[in-house]
């Protein structure tokens, strides 16, 4: 899955400009970036995102100012370096091939950007059409081969229910990951500023709140207060739309419990079967960051299998 996010948003603050857009098209072998990611380059030599990680970045950069002056996509592949130090390649022992479109009509056109922040935005993905015998990119299917198809997924969240110490850890961690955390408790004295900075709090009960962000295959729900009365209307809710993950911490004996609660609520094994209980992946942990760290990890996995 491509991190595109800093290029999908400097065409907001680029708007009117001419630009042009570079898309890694294939890969071979250890590239250091995969295939959908995204540069976009101003016409004054500014630029968001990244090709390569900064190994043929100048070269791109280059064929973009081409491509903006004439208005015409291009493609170029990019091997390994031969040894020269400046010589443009990829030292890591991989090639990429890599697409430069104007964004325009003849190319990228300017309402794909709106397109996808609006998908995104309602918690949508949304694919994006290239046919690269023309350069031109729509998002309607194409029929036949040549075709580059590019799956912006919906901004990932975690909803964490429980305003519990392990939340505050994971909360951070979420953060560092591009993840959006929300914290649910209808406990308010827990759900403070102070002790969650910065991040979204929200003190409506948790199976309403849940349902009001909407959770998609972008979006994890972990239960974390130990409490039925907060976590099990919190799994409900999640277990009722398409979550790419769901968590539930405690020991195996309370999973057991809260499985044959959440049978007798209705939901069958296959259900049932969704819930990652205990949370997160088995690393010994020890204290709440290391706790936190686990369940980030089961939660990463998760979601990158959905993507």
């Amino acid at each position: 899955m491509a991190d595109n996010e800093t290029a999908l948003a400097a065409f907001a603050a680029w708007r009117g400009a001419p630009m042009a857009i570079a898309t890694v098209i294939s890969t071979w072998g250890s590239a250091p970036r995969p295939r959908g990611s995204h540069m976009l380059v101003h016409a004054d030599g500014r630029l968001e995102g990244s090709v390569s990680g900064g190994c043929v970045e100048g070269d791109v950069l280059a064929l973009a100012a081409e491509v903006i002056a004439r208005g015409t996509p291009e493609r170029r592949q990019y091997g390994v370096a031969d040894g020269s130090a400046w010589e443009v390649g990829l030292p890591c022992g991989g090639t990429i091939e890599v697409l430069v479109q104007p964004v325009s009509d003849a190319g990228f056109p300017p309402a794909l950007f709106d397109a996808i922040e609006h998908a995104q935005g309602s918690g949508r993905g949304v694919t994006v059409y290239t046919d690269l015998a023309t350069g031109r990119s729509s998002l309607s299917p194409m029929p036949g081969d040549g075709i580059f198809a590019n799956t912006y997924a919906a901004p990932r969240q975690v909803l964490i229910v429980g305003a519990v110490q392990i939340a505050q850890a994971l909360a951070q961690i979420a953060e560092t990951l591009g993840v959006k955390a929300t914290v649910i408790d209808p406990r308010t004295r827990f759900l403070t500023e102070e002790r969650f900075p910065g991040v979204t709090l929200d003190d409506r009960w948790p199976d309403e709140a849940v349902a009001a962000y909407n959770p998609g295959p972008s979006t994890a729900v972990i239960t974390l207060s130990h409490d039925p009365k907060i976590d099990d209307p919190a799994l409900i809710a999640a277990l009722s739309a398409e979550t790419g993950y769901i968590a539930a911490l405690g020991s195996r004996r309370s999973h057991a419990a809260r499985l044959e609660r959440l049978a007798a609520a209705g939901f069958g094994q296959d259900d049932l079967d969704r819930i990652d209980g205990p949370a997160g992946i088995d690393i010994n942990a020890i204290g709440a960051s290391e706790i936190a760290l686990s369940v980030a990890a089961g939660m990463v996995k998760a979601l990158h299998a959905r993507g």
